[in-house]
């Protein structure tokens, strides 16, 4: 399984694997042709922590060029370790929203 690595604004390492970028266009087909700004969401996006789950943060970007009707991409990361301590972060899902 192929995993594509970025970095968000603050150091974190967070993967994207073919399995999870599958279930992305699976279920949000409005992100088929942007996967870029999905890493570009990650990189420079507004990052929140979820307030029930501790490990899951959200990344939200005001996204100019997106389908009618949207204006933000958000894209939900899972944080974690391995079994060894190694930082383990990788992508949930990802979709647009249209933002105020």
């Amino acid at each position: 399984m192929a995993k594509q690595f970025v970095r968000d604004r603050v150091g974190n390492e967070i993967y994207l694997t073919d399995e999870r970028w599958q279930h992305i266009i699976e279920f949000h087909p409005e992100m088929v042709d942007h996967r870029q700004q999905l890493f570009s969401t990650i990189k420079t996006g507004r990052r929140m922590q979820d307030a029930l789950d501790p490990t899951l943060y959200t990344y939200s970007c005001y996204i100019e060029d997106l389908e009618k009707g949207f204006n933000h991409v958000v894209v939900v990361v899972k944080f974690g370790f391995t079994t060894n301590g190694r930082q383990n972060n990788f992508v949930l899902t990802a979709f647009q929203k249209f933002v105020y």
